[in-house]
Formats: C-alpha cells, structure tokens, sequence
C-alpha cells in the first residue's frame, strides 16, 4: 500500500520533470528542425532546376507531341524532305538572294517543318516559316532582343540539306531498336552557334541505359557511346 501511494506521489514528479528537461532542450536548440529544412529544400530546389537545365534542349524533340498532321514517316522520307526544301528556296522574296537559317529548325515526324530566317532585305530582322501539307506559310516577324546577336546565329540554306535529316533519322532508330525502353524518333533540329551547325538530339534514353549519340553536318554518325 505504501509502495502505492509513493508512487502516486512521485509520478506527477517525475512527468514534470520530463516536461521540464524537453523545455530546457527546446530552448537551446530552437532551430536544429528548421536549419535541417532549410538545408534540405535549397540542394533539392538547385538539383532539380540544374536536371532541368541540362536536360531540356535534349528531350524537347523526344517529348514533343503534334495531331495535326498527317503524314508519318517524313523523318525517313528523302523525297518529300527534299521537295520542302526546293520549296522553301522558291519563295518570291528571295528570288535571286541567298537564304540564311537563323538559330533554330525544326523537323517533325508528322510532316511538319519550323524554321527562322534573316529578313531579305533588312539583316537585324528575322522571320518564321511552318511548313504544312506540303506549303510554307506566310512568314511571321520575330521579336528580337538587343542582346540578340543575329549574325552569329546564321547559316546559309545550303549548309542544311533537308534530306540529311533522313541519314540521322536511320541511325538513330537503329541504334534505339538495340537499346531496350529506347523509342524512334519523332523529331529532330538543328541548333545554330558561333555559325555552326549541330544537330540533336543528342542522347539515346532507355529504360535501363542512356547513350551519348553525335552526328556529323551530313547527318551521318559522329560518335556512340554509353553515358
């Protein structure tokens, strides 16, 4: 019985006690919970946003996604990659001028082509062309940054051939049938800097594996080699 009633006194005591050590633990060390949170969210925030970056300009022509269209195949199709391309050098505004590619173009599987070029008659302009059911459309002015540097953005049309994209295309799909989870392609470009040329994508993603993948100006391969 007086074990009992020690006990029933003590206790009381003893949960005060701990209210009062976890008190004095909390006051010297307020922020151990909130420092951990801000370390954590920062490296994941940076993580994420450098993935991001790195990865962008190599997925877009993966992920890309179009319905309009109706043909398929045009990636592999010389014929109709060289008709777009005769086309594109018989628009009236250029007659008798040199046609230089601006920064970016754009092939897709679907049958679609986007493209920028300089202006014909003023060289700080550039233009935008789509290419659809087999027409070129009118072109659309393109807002331009003065930090933009056009001229190190050109190249000439005749640096381009259209029907290299089918020489890429191939390729890839051959080295991407070898690789398991790899799909075909559905869109390729080429990106112009410094006056140069270069063409993406420029990985092989498979379920399993991810491949570094480079071609030459002509659309033939460069380098193959797993990343």
């Amino acid at each position: 019985m007086k074990k009992r009633i020690i006990l029933l006194i003590c206790f009381p005591l003893f949960v005060s006690c701990e209210q009062i050590n976890k008190s004095i633990n909390e006051t010297f060390k307020p922020n151990d919970t909130i420092v951990q949170k801000e370390k954590t969210v920062p490296e994941t925030t940076v993580s994420t946003q450098s993935n991001v970056e790195r990865t962008t300009i190599e997925t877009h022509s993966e992920t890309h996604t179009h319905t309009e269209g109706k043909i398929l195949d045009f990636l592999t199709n010389t014929n109709e990659l060289e008709k777009a391309e005769q086309a594109l050098r018989k628009l009236p505004q250029y007659a008798g001028k040199e046609i230089f590619v601006y920064s970016i173009l754009y092939f897709y599987d679907y049958g679609t082509i986007n493209i920028m070029l300089q202006h014909p008659e003023n060289p700080k302009y550039v233009d935008t062309y789509e290419y659809k059911e087999g027409k070129w459309s009118e072109p659309k002015p393109l807002q331009l940054s003065v930090r933009d540097d056009v001229q190190k953005r050109l190249i000439p049309l005749g640096k381009i051939k259209f029907a290299n994209v089918a020489n890429l295309t191939a390729i890839y799909n051959k080295k991407a049938a070898e690789i398991e989870g790899a799909k075909p392609l559905t869109s390729a470009y080429v990106s112009i800097r410094d006056n140069e040329m270069h063409w993406y994508p420029t990985t092989i993603n498979g379920s399993r594996e991810r491949y570094s993948i480079q071609f030459n100006s002509d659309g033939t391969l460069k380098s193959f080699k797993q990343d």
